[in-house]
Parts: C-alpha cells; structure tokens; sequence
C-alpha cells in the first residue's frame, strides 16, 4: 500500500500532478506525524541517521525546515551536508550501499516510508546540483522536457517563459531559445537548471553548492535570485561559504564530526543568532576560523 500526499499538501503547494504514492488516497496512521512536524515547517528531520556500508556517516540530525525560508547547511568538508541533503528527497536511494534511518517528515507524512513513491518525492522537492547539468538539448526544452515527462499540461510556450521569467534568465536567452543550453556561461547554465527545477512546480528546492563553481558576477546573481525565488518557495542549501550563509539565508544549521568522524548536527539558530551569539563552543570555533 502506498500513501497520498496531495491531501496534506494542497492547501500549501501550488503544484498540481501526480501523488507522491502510487494507488492509494489514504494517509495511514503510521505514516502521519502525530507532533513529529514542527509548527509552520515545510520539513522536518527527525532522528535521521545514514550509513554508506558499515559506515556509519550521520548521527541523530533533528531541525526543522520553516517554510518560505532559506535554510543554509554549513560545516567542514565530510560533515554530512550534502548527505542530509540528499537525504530530503532521497536522492541517497540511488546510491548503492546507502541506508537511512530515521524520519523526515513533508507535511506531516514520513517521506521516509517505503509506501511513498520516491519519484513524487522529488518532483516536490526539487533538487540544483553543485555543478551546472543542462542536457544537450536546446533552451526551451531544457526547460520544457522535464514539465512533460511529468505530466504538466497547458501551454508549454508560457511555462518556459515564465521559469525563465523567475530564474533570472529570460532578458539573456529570449532570442536564441533553439541554441543548445550547453553553449551558456556557467552562471547561466545553473540559472536554466534552476528554471528546468521550477518548470515541475517544486514546493521546496534543494540546493548543494550552486555557485561554488561560479565567478563572484554570478554568484551574486544567483544569491539574489534565492532571495526572489524565497517568496514563493522554500529553499535549503548547502554551502561551504559562511558569507553566503550570513547573506542569503534566514537559519543556519552547523554539522562538524565528532570523535569517530561522524556527521553530527551542533547547532540551528536564527541566521544572526548563529553568527553573532552561537550557543556551542564548536559553532563559535568554527565560524571565527579555528577549525574547518
């Protein structure tokens, strides 16, 4: 049996399409949070670990995903931050040998449940990866392909422009829509991958390092575009930049390792908050430079 989550979402995601399960309408008793789910969060990670084999690579992560917010993820490199990230739209799925315990809740439905359809997880939980990957096809159906392969109808000439509209994108490609979307500057390129992410009507947006690989033009430009696209979507990324962090987010969430070199979550707090007053020792070392 599998579990439905469009009555849990449809008074707060606009998207319209497929169920997350696969032929049932129901929501099963076990599925649902009963207080799992923080107040007014659009995710919520509850106990999570996650092992690669035998190891055991992230202990124990809790924190909440507030809605219409930027949540930035910050921490060394091996702490887990893109691992919990992937995590959310169970990307790690895909990834052999991989294995998560826990729950994540998305609207008040475990996420996490092997009734839930992980191909509907991602179509409303989209995912921008660290390094640009438009497909070798044109603009337009960088932008279009994934919108009909899940099923949106309507007039697909509005939707490109629109996504393109939002990314920050349209001004630059409009007249040259037919040429290959791998013939665009790298900025742009994360910038049509993050219009062919809206083009499915996300409800929240997953984004590992999107401007690590960008020139400090772009990388503005694709802070800015975070700050607009926020209004309407809730976003969570991970970022190795604490500037970043304390620029475009509204809650910042620090992993470092412990003694066996495990991720482990020390502190969520208020982006200021975090920056300016951390309530760990590790936080305040961390982010005045002393490790990391």
């Amino acid at each position: 049996m599998t579990t439905d989550i469009r009555p849990a979402v449809s008074a707060a995601s606009a998207g319209e399409g497929s169920s997350l399960a696969r032929g049932s309408s129901d929501i099963n008793a076990a599925t649902r949070s009963e207080g799992g789910q923080g107040v007014d969060a659009v995710v919520s990670v509850r106990s999570l670990n996650v092992y690669y084999g035998s190891f055991h690579a992230v202990t124990g992560v809790d924190f909440d995903v507030p809605r219409n917010r930027i949540t930035a993820l910050i921490g060394p490199s091996g702490c887990g931050k893109s691992t919990v990230l992937r995590s959310i739209n169970r990307m790690n799925d895909l990834v052999v040998g991989a294995r998560v315990e826990g729950q994540i809740f998305y609207h008040g439905i475990d996420i996490c449940s092997p009734r839930v359809d992980p191909v509907e997880v991602r179509r409303r939980i989209g995912m921008v990866f660290q390094k640009p990957n438009p497909f070798p096809k044109s603009i337009y159906e960088n932008v279009a392909w994934g919108a009909r392969i899940n099923g949106i109808k309507g007039n697909m000439d509005e939707l490109v422009e629109r996504t393109l509209r939002q990314a920050a994108l349209w001004d630059e490609v409009k007249d040259k829509l037919k040429e290959s979307g791998l013939a665009l500057s790298g900025g742009q390129q994360q910038r049509l991958c993050i219009a062919r992410t809206l083009a499915i009507n996300p409800d929240v947006i997953l984004m590992d390092e999107p401007a690590s690989a960008l020139d400090p033009i772009s990388t503005l430009k694709i802070e800015d575009l975070m700050r607009e696209l926020v209004r309407s979507y809730t976003i969570v990324i991970v970022t190795h930049n604490m500037q970043q962090a304390a620029r475009v987010s509204d809650q910042t969430v620090f992993f470092s390792l412990n003694e066996r070199r495990q991720g482990v979550l020390v502190e969520a707090s208020p982006t200021r908050d975090l920056f300016t007053k951390p309530q760990d020792q590790r936080t305040e070392d961390y982010i005045t430079g002393r490790f990391g």
